[in-house]
């Protein structure tokens, strides 16, 4: 069992982070921490080997928990779970060498996604100790691939999906709406929302929301090229 520590200074989160751990296979809370001050304590007393990190907390940041293993030499691994989505706070972040990073809000999917990789890589390391050079170009060129299910979320459908797709490929070269791929899909705004939701969650959307004067708030949706190949696993 891999032992997981969560920092999080918010304690709805926290819950919502550890019941989405317990649905997962081959992990185990072994301790939840508010600060990073009291992380580096339950450090001392705890063998853990992952930690799901919050950036923001008060106090110390979670970047300066992220130094204080490095500098430690701890082997340790950390996923980010964090609002933080300003590519300077990403970068610093991956130079440290986290494992994952996922911004909130996220879904159970994406969680998922990150621990089953994660759990793969920690076993293949366990079975071995060395790979080919086949072996690591798995890990490392397909690890987007390799992190998703192949099956669809419940309540999607593949034909759905590739009307959804078809649509959008009609739209990627500007941004687009909900309502417009529900109109062109024929289906409910609230069936389109859970298909790009799902597209988004795998990395082939990017959202940006856009706040009028009055009304609710219109998410925009614009498509990434570069992620286009993660569909043909689902279609």
């Amino acid at each position: 069992m891999i032992s997981v520590m969560i920092v999080e200074d918010d304690p709805m989160v926290a819950e919502i982070n550890k019941q989405y751990l317990s649905k997962i296979d081959g992990f185990r809370l072994a301790a939840t921490a508010g600060s990073v001050d009291e992380a580096v304590h339950l450090l001392e007393i705890n063998d853990i080997q992952l930690i799901l990190l919050d950036l923001f907390m008060p106090g110390k940041v979670g970047l300066e928990l992220l130094t204080y293993l490095r500098k430690n030499e701890l082997e340790i691994d950390v996923i980010i779970i964090s609002a933080a989505s300003d590519l300077e706070r990403i970068q610093k972040a991956l130079r440290y060498g986290v494992a994952d990073y996922l911004i909130k809000p996220f879904e159970f999917e994406r969680f998922n996604a990150a621990l089953t990789s994660y759990r793969q890589k920690t076993l293949l390391s366990h079975k071995q100790k060395a790979v080919s050079q086949q072996e690591l170009d798995h890990l490392l060129l397909n690890r987007e691939e390799s992190a998703i299910a192949e099956e669809l979320p419940k309540g999607l459908t593949k034909d759905t999906l590739k009307q959804v797709w078809e649509s959008i490929q009609g739209l990627k070269d500007e941004a687009f709406s909900t309502d417009e791929v529900a109109n062109h899909v024929g289906i409910s705004r609230v069936s389109a929302r859970k298909y790009l939701n799902f597209l988004k969650e795998i990395g082939i959307l990017d959202v940006k929301v856009i706040y009028g004067t009055i009304g609710r708030p219109v998410y925009q949706h614009e498509y990434n090229r570069f992620k286009e190949h993660l569909i043909k696993n689902f279609l």
